[in-house]
């Protein structure tokens, strides 16, 4: 499991719930810590360089713990080893299907919500127009600074979605592996109809396929 911090031990959690009985190595890139505000190339040349090492330890299966991660090298990644490569998706086909004539908002890194991938799905499912986007970067340093009191963090998201409808949205995708940290605060300021899902479950879905 590869991850920029501690974002994707949310997603090895329900790995090991769901696919118990096997080893599992856990990489957070510290390092270069956050992924989306720096430029892609920086990112990509990270990313490969922990796929390296993780080969290193012969691995039968990489899992991209990690939004950004995923829309920037999964296709270098897949093209480059033998082994499967996992990787996340925000959860923009489920949300879009469930959502009952109500708009669906995205959270995610800026670099995720820019990147052709990301794009292409929405492109794709959302016939209706009814996805919009907002970049929280900051929601990452919070998460890796242990930092989830409510003062601080319901200030900053009711700034941030200052200027969107809440009661608008049936359904709020978390496409960034820190974010599902945070939902119980996303909960406190959308209605309590209002779905808030990420993609961690169908990431190991496919890990368990």
């Amino acid at each position: 499991f590869f991850d920029s911090g501690i974002g994707g031990i949310a997603v090895l959690g329900e790995a090991v719930r769901m696919i118990p009985g096997h080893d599992y190595v856990y990489y957070a890139d510290t390092l270069h810590i956050p992924y989306g505000t720096k430029p892609k190339e920086d990112v990509k040349s990270y990313i490969l360089e922990a796929a390296e090492f993780l080969t290193s330890l012969q691995i039968e299966v990489l899992v991209v713990a990690c939004n950004t991660a995923t829309s920037i090298a999964i296709r270098d990644l897949r093209r480059k080893y033998r082994y499967p490569v996992v990787g996340m998706e925000p959860a923009v086909k489920p949300a879009v299907e469930r959502n009952n004539g109500k708009r669906v908002l995205v959270a995610a890194t800026p670099l995720t919500l820019r990147e052709e991938k990301f794009q292409n799905l929405v492109e794709k499912v959302d016939r209706d127009n009814v996805v919009d986007f907002i970049p929280l970067p900051e929601l990452v340093g919070f998460a890796e600074e242990f930092k989830f009191e409510d003062d601080i963090i319901i200030p900053y998201l009711e700034n941030k979605l200052l200027h969107y409808d809440r009661a608008e949205y049936g359904t709020v995708v978390l496409g960034c592996t820190h974010f599902p940290y945070f939902k119980r605060h996303f909960g406190k300021l959308f209605d309590n109809d209002t779905a808030i899902i990420d993609g961690s479950r169908g990431t190991v879905r496919r890990l368990k396929n």
